[in-house]
C-alpha cells in the first residue's frame, strides 16, 4: 500500500484554498471555476501515469478529469466539486491559515479537503507503479447550484463505465448511503388591480396567497409527522421567497410565491406536483374569485444505496482496517451529486473528512481526518479495483 503524508496533503490543501473558486451562479461577477480547474490539471500533468483532460461542463466552465491505472481490474470514480459559495463577511477567506490542526479558509471544509486527497492519491499511485485497475478522479464544477459539472460526466459515463463511485463530501469519517431531494416549485396567485378605495372592483392576490400559506403549513405539519426515513428523517417544505404588489394605493394584481420542498428516498417529483395541484384545486372550489397557477422548477431526485452494497461493505471493511473502528452508517440531509451518478447507473458511497463551516463565516479542515480519509479511499481503491 502506498504511504500518505499528511504535510504534503496540508500543502495540497492550502494551495487549493489560495485559488478562488466562487460559483458565478451565486455570485455574479464572480472570476467561477476555471484558474482551480487548470491549475489542478497543471499540477497532474507533471505526475507520469496520471492522464488528464478538462471536459466543458458547460459555458466554457471546465470539469477536469484525471485517470491513472491500466490494470486489468475495476473501475472506481472518485467526485469532488471545485466551487464554493461567496465570502462576503469572511475574514481572510483565502489565507489558508493552519491552526490546531485545522486549515481554514473558503472551501477548506467544503470541499477543498477531499480534493486534496484525490490529487495526492492519484500522485502517490501513479508513483507506485501497478494499479489493479483504473482510478477516475472527476473533479467537477457548479454542485452548488445546478450541478452541470456532474450532469456532463452522467451524460458520457459510457466513456469510463465505472463500476462503483466515491463522492468525497465531507460525511467526519462516516458512510453516507442516502441523502434528500428537493423540488422547487412557484406559486402565483392573481388578482385585479384596482385604486386602493375601490373594494368592489379590486381583487387582492396578496391576501389569495395568504391562503395558499396556511395550507401550505397545514401540508408541513402533515409531512413531519408521517413516517420518518430511517436515515433521513421526514420529508418537509417551506415558503423560500415571496413578492407581490404594485404600491401602497392600489389592489395587488399578482403575488408570487417559490416553494421547496424536500424529498425522501421513496417520494417522486409527480408526488410533490400532485399535492400542491390538490391545494389549489381546492381553494379554487371555494371562491370562483381564486385564481392560482403552478410551475414546477428545479427537480434533484433523493438518493439512497443499500448497506449490503458492495462498495459499501467494501468501504465499511477500509475504515475498520485503516481507523481501527466501527464504521457508522447513516444519511444526511443536504443534497448531493451523488444522486446524479447513482442515476445513472453507478452504485455510490458518500465518504469525506472532518471540519466544520460549510457556508459560514468560518470554514475549516480537519488535517488528522484528511490524512485518514485519503488512507481510507486508497485501501478502498486498491481493494475494490483489484477484486
Amino acid at each position: 500500500m502506498i504511504q500518505i503524508d499528511r504535510r504534503h496533503l496540508r500543502e495540497t490543501l492550502a494551495d487549493l484554498v489560495r485559488i478562488p473558486s466562487i460559483n458565478p451562479d451565486l455570485v455574479p461577477g464572480a472570476g467561477g471555476e476555471r484558474e482551480i480547474a487548470e491549475a489542478i490539471a497543471a499540477r497532474l500533468r507533471t505526475t507520469p501515469g496520471i492522464t488528464v483532460e478538462l471536459q466543458d461542463a458547460g459555458g466554457g466552465r471546465p470539469n477536469v478529469i484525471a485517470i491513472v491505472g491500466e490494470g486489468s481490474g475495476r473501475r472506481l470514480m472518485l467526485n469532488g466539486h471545485v466551487d464554493t459559495v461567496g465570502v462576503a463577511g469572511m475574514a481572510d477567506p483565502f489565507s489558508a491559515r493552519v491552526e490546531d490542526d485545522r486549515l481554514y479558509g473558503r472551501g477548506a471544509f467544503d470541499m477543498k479537503g477531499s480534493l486534496a486527497s484525490m490529487i495526492v492519491l492519484l500522485e502517490a499511485i501513479a508513483r507506485a507503479g501497478e494499479f489493479p485497475g483504473q482510478l477516475i478522479a472527476t473533479f467537477v464544477v457548479d454542485e452548488e447550484y445546478a450541478s452541470i459539472g456532474t450532469q456532463a460526466i452522467c451524460r458520457e459515463i459510457d466513456r469510463w463505465r465505472p463500476d462503483a463511485a466515491l463522492v468525497l463530501e465531507p460525511t467526519d469519517l462516516n458512510i453516507g448511503v442516502a441523502h434528500k431531494g428537493f423540488v422547487w416549485a412557484e406559486i402565483v396567485t392573481r388578482g385585479r388591480a384596482a385604486h386602493g378605495s375601490d373594494f368592489r372592483a379590486g381583487v387582492d392576490a396578496i391576501a389569495h396567497m395568504g391562503r395558499v400559506l396556511v395550507e401550505l403549513e397545514r401540508l408541513g405539519a402533515d409531512l413531519l409527522a408521517r413516517t420518518p426515513h430511517r436515515y433521513v428523517g421526514p420529508p418537509s417544505i417551506h415558503a423560500s421567497l415571496i413578492s407581490g404588489g404594485q404600491e401602497l394605493s392600489s389592489y395587488p394584481e399578482e403575488c408570487r410565491l417559490q416553494i421547496e420542498r424536500r424529498t425522501v428516498p421513496g417520494e417522486t417529483a409527480a408526488q410533490v406536483e400532485a399535492e400542491l395541484q390538490a391545494i389549489l384545486d381546492r381553494l379554487s372550489a371555494e371562491d370562483d374569485q381564486f385564481n392560482a397557477a403552478l410551475t414546477m422548477g428545479v427537480v434533484r431526485e433523493p438518493f439512497e444505496i443499500s448497506e449490503d452494497a458492495e462498495i459499501v461493505r467494501v468501504l465499511g471493511r477500509a475504515v475498520e482496517r485503516e481507523l481501527g473502528q466501527e464504521p457508522v452508517v447513516y444519511g444526511g440531509f443536504g443534497w448531493m451529486d451523488s444522486a446524479l451518478l447513482a442515476a445513472a447507473g453507478v452504485p455510490t458511497a458518500i465518504f469525506g473528512p472532518s471540519g466544520e463551516g460549510a457556508h459560514a463565516l468560518v470554514e475549516w479542515s480537519d488535517l488528522a481526518s484528511l490524512e485518514a480519509v485519503t488512507r481510507v479511499i486508497a485501501r478502498v481503491a486498491y481493494d475494490f479495483c483489484g477484486m
